[in-house]
């Protein structure tokens, strides 16, 4: 079983679609996956949950099985989305200076891998 840490600094949806597919694959495949939410890729957080929004139910999907593990604080205070964070409940990372650290994933035996 793999271990991967999917860090997502890009904040094009194009780009995060893959982010997300990626995900869903490695955890239907058995690997343990973790996707942080870092740079520009926060300010996605408040249109992922409008049901309009293309990107809605793969994000539904990440979430009901538990791979998004978190949204850079820093970069969500701010980029201006640090409520939508809060609202979706999802866990503030703050672990590098008020930003998502990797070094913590790297000890527990996840490769990093950037989007």
């Amino acid at each position: 079983m793999a271990q991967n840490a999917l860090f997502v600094f890009n904040g094009d949806p194009m780009c995060f679609v893959h982010v997300l597919l990626n995900a869903l694959d490695m955890h239907e495949k058995g690997d343990e996956v973790k996707v942080i939410l870092e740079g520009a890729s926060v300010k996605l957080l408040p249109e992922l949950v409008k049901s309009g929004n293309p990107l809605n139910s793969l994000w539904k999907k990440c979430r009901a099985v538990g791979v998004i593990d978190g949204v850079c604080k820093a970069c969500a205070q701010k980029l201006g989305t640090l409520d939508a964070a809060k609202e979706q409940e999802l866990p503030l990372l703050a672990d590098l200076s008020g930003h998502a650290g990797m070094s913590g994933y790297q000890k527990l035996g996840y490769v990093i891998i950037t989007f």
